[in-house]
Order: C-alpha cells, then structure tokens, then sequence
C-alpha cells in the first residue's frame, strides 16, 4: 500500500516538473530537460528527481545548476498543486540513461566489426590435418 502511494506521488511529481519545465523558467542556462523518473521515500519526504538533458557537456552542466537554483521554487510550485501535508524536498540527478546507450552502442558496433573479422578468417581457414581426419578401413586389394 505505501509503495502504491509513493509511486503515486513519484508520477504526479514528475508530470508538475514536466510540466513547469516545458513552460520554462527565467534561466538561460536551462536547456532542453526531460524528466525521466521521480523516486518519493517510504516517508514522502524526499524526491529523487532524474533527468536528461539534450546537448553537450556544457549544456548538461548549465542546465543542472539551473535546475539546482530552481529548486525551491519548483518545490513551492509543487506544494500548491500536491495534496499533502508536506512538500518532499527535491534532489535532482541526472539520469546517465543516454551515457549507457551510447556506450552500449560503441559495444555492440564493436562486437559486430569483430564478428565480421572472425568470420573474414574463418572463410579462408584451412584445415590443420587432413580435410577429414577419420580413419577409414582399408579396403584389401584382392587380385
């Protein structure tokens, strides 16, 4: 029952900050964010907030510190439209879900370049011994 509520709680969270993030905030530093999972504590005081942020390394470090600065106030935003009688505080970490699927990517392109070589030698691969290694039985000569 309580890990219902939390999930409850952790999905209406997430569509508030989807939802004030898309509107936007008064920060430059702020990019194109996605909320892509919220984590509410057995006590619903606590909220880890994951996100993504479209762009290069500049812009992921920008836009967390935008984010850190609008805490409080998303929080605040929070608080006017959740129905409990405490706001969880907010923790925003970013998702390394892009990171691994690249990294991931890089993996599997390499596995497959060395597939290909495997099988580039395996094509002009000779046998070591005869072609058929078997002994046979001999047929006696009977002239």
């Amino acid at each position: 029952m309580a890990g219902e509520r939390q999930a409850r709680l952790g999905d209406r969270i997430r569509v508030i900050l989807a939802e004030r993030l898309e509107k936007g905030l008064r920060d430059p530093r702020l990019g194109f964010v996605t909320i892509t999972d919220v984590r509410v504590t057995g006590d619903l005081q606590h909220a880890s907030v994951f996100y993504t942020v479209l762009g290069t390394e500049e812009e992921r470090t920008a836009s967390a510190q935008a984010l850190a600065s609008a805490t409080g106030m998303l929080r605040s935003e929070l608080g006017k439209h959740l129905n409990v009688r405490l706001t969880p505080s907010l923790e925003f970490i970013p998702d390394a879900i892009p990171e691994n699927a690249d990294h991931i990517a890089d993996l599997l392109r390499e596995a497959r370049e060395r597939d290909a070589a495997v099988a580039g030698l395996a094509s002009s691969a000779t046998y070591a011994g005869d072609a058929d290694p078997y002994v046979k039985p001999r047929e006696d000569d009977e002239d």
